[in-house]
Parts: structure tokens; sequence; C-alpha cells
């Protein structure tokens, strides 16, 4: 009777007011006007006259038999639907909450910066945990992102993906070369994998121009690690692991999660020194490894000079990770993965020297 996509009219509103007396089902009635059942559940639930609508001067129909009280039912009846969608179609929406002009300064600055919304929106709410007005969520500033041409062009560009789209990867597929040793990831503890643990690492590189800086993520505390290597092989990308976690104490370095790339094929050398132990994800399914893939699209963010990667660039590397670690994230309630690591590290050295006094 209507088309889907307009708005109820006067004429749709009293079949439903007939259809309701006549006890006919909402599914029902949603078939004989060619409208989805939720459209005329909606309309009823929120235009149902009731005896408290003071300002409804239209009480509906009862026969005799009925009026034996007080009303103290709803009804759906068609004029006062219509006149209560007009008032409510009438009202002021709500304004953005990005029209408080400092809460929007520091949204503007921390976007401008390459922040995702989600630690956008948290900042604030840390800051001023007593201040009403700072308030925003992450979808309201995707949203105020998206509302037109004009803000897309300015501040989409500054989203971690704002220009690329999710391409359909494939399923299924094992790996050409098989890696010797290979131990899958539903074997790893259940620790590592619900991300309660902490010392167990992802690992990856990100494959360039010239060198690649090899990424190691903790998984609990999304704290990054990287260093350039100088080429592909396994034994120069293994190679780079034992110094970077050599530093660290034993209690974080409980295990390294690879992709099935032939650079991670001598893993086996990181079980011996420094005594780690090592997993892979299933092929095809980065997901698996969510933060070090996060990790890495970060620092192909900052584009190189002709797009190469050089050993003398460790300086600029260590910038990025810099950027990266200092980076307030929702995960750890708005706190720098920095400084959740160091918390992490802190309380290692707590457990440790309780067991030493004992």
């Amino acid at each position: 009777m209507g088309e889907a996509c307009s708005r109820l009219s006067e004429e749709e509103r009293q079949v439903i007011q007939i259809e309701i007396g006549n006890g006919t089902s909402i599914r029902r009635i949603g078939l004989m006007l060619g409208r989805n059942a939720s459209t005329v559940g909606r309309e009823i639930e929120r235009d149902t006259w009731f005896p408290s609508n003071e300002n409804e001067s239209c009480r509906p129909y009862r026969p005799k038999r009925l009026k034996t009280g007080p009303w103290t039912g709803g009804c759906y009846i068609a004029g006062p639907a219509r006149r209560k969608t007009g008032r409510r179609r009438a009202e002021p929406r709500r304004r953005y909450r990005l029209s408080c002009e400092r809460l929007w300064a520091r949204v503007a600055e921390r976007l401008g910066r390459g922040w995702s919304p989600p630690p956008v929106s948290g900042g604030p709410r840390v800051l001023f945990p007593d201040d009403s007005a700072m308030r925003v969520c992450p979808e309201t500033v995707y949203r105020w992102i998206h509302a037109d041409r004009h803000h897309r062009e300015r501040w989409a560009r500054c989203l971690p993906r704002g220009h690329r789209r999710r391409r359909r990867r494939g399923g299924g597929r094992t790996s050409r070369f098989p890696i010797p040793g290979r131990v899958p990831i539903p074997e790893r503890p259940p620790e590592a994998g619900d991300r309660s643990g902490f010392g167990h690492w992802e690992a990856d590189s990100v494959i360039g121009a010239g060198c690649n800086p090899h990424t190691e993520v903790e998984r609990k505390t999304r704290f990054l690690m990287a260093g350039i290597v100088p080429g592909k092989t396994a034994g120069e990308s293994v190679g780079a692991q034992p110094a970077m976690f050599s530093p660290l104490p034993a209690g974080a370095r409980g295990g390294v999660t690879h992709d099935n790339g032939t650079e991670f094929a001598r893993h086996t050398r990181l079980r011996d020194e420094p005594v780690m132990d090592t997993y892979f994800a299933d092929p095809y399914s980065s997901r698996r490894r969510g933060s070090n893939e996060n990790r890495n699209g970060m620092i192909r963010r900052y584009p190189t000079e002709r797009g190469e990667i050089r050993m003398d660039m460790a300086g600029e590397l260590r910038e990025i990770v810099d950027e990266a670690d200092n980076r307030p994230m929702r995960v750890p309630d708005y706190r720098t993965p920095a400084e959740a690591f160091a918390d992490e590290l802190l309380e290692l050295q707590d457990q440790q020297g309780c067991c030493t006094s004992k």
C-alpha cells in the first residue's frame, strides 16, 4: 500500500487500527501493507494511546460489556498516532557532542597526529573525569568525519585506514614451504590466547624495498619493539630476535607467535636462546595476530624517501616506535603500551623478589 522507504500514511495507520481491533498479528499486518513487521511493531509501540495522554481528546471505542471500570490499557488510534509522529519530528535533535569548542580542539589535535577515534575519545574521559562536556564516543567521531565530503576530504586521511578497503582473503590453503618443527597456534597456552598472561609476543616483518623492519608486539600490553634487518632470509630475520629479547627478564619472554613466512623457518633457534616457545598462526589468518598487524600498519603510515628502508634509518624507526608505544589505547584503560609494559615488569620484579626472599 505504501513504499517501503516512505513514512506511514494516514490510510496505513487506519488499516493498522482496524486490524489490531480484529486481532490480526503484526506480521500479517506488515504483509498487508507491504511493510516490514518491525516497522509496524515500532509504530504501535511508539504511538499507542494511553489514558494518561491528557492532551488527546479522542478516546478509543469500547463496547458496553467492557465498560465496567476505569480505562487501564492502551490502544492504537490512527489520528492521535499521526499527531504524535508530527510532534516527535518537530522536536529538536540532540546536538553533536563535538559542538563543544574545548572538546573539538582536543579531538582535532589528536586526529591530526594520526590517532584513531577510540584513543581520541578516551583521552578526555581520563583527563576530565568530572566534566560531562568533555565526553565523546568513537562512533560520534567517525560519524562527524564522514558526515559530508568536506569533512571526509580533510579528516579521513588522518585515520589509520581511511583510504583502504578490506580485501577478501582466501582460506583453507596451506603453505607451499612447510616449516620444520612448526607448532600450530591451538597448542599455545590459554593465557597467551586470551591475553591474560604477560610475556607472549607476536612477530612479523614489514616487507618493503631494501631492508626490512622486524617487529615484535607483546600481546597483553600491545608494547612494540622493532629493529631493521639487512635482508629477508631466515637466518637474518630469526637472528635479530635474540638481540631484541635478551635484555628482558625470563618472565617477559614466554613465547612468540609467527606468521607462516619462510623468514621464520629457523625459529627453533629461539628455543635454545633465549629459551622461548615458538608458535605459528593458521595460514592466511592474519587476524590471529591482530596486534602485530595493527602495529605494522602504523609503521607503513610513515612514508620514507623513495619508499626504501636502509640500515642507517634506525633512528627514524625508533621515533615511530616511541610514538606508537606512547599513544593511549582503549584496551589497557587508556594507558599507553609503554606504561602498561612498565607496570608488568615492576609486578614481575616484585614476584621474583618474593620468591627469592622465601
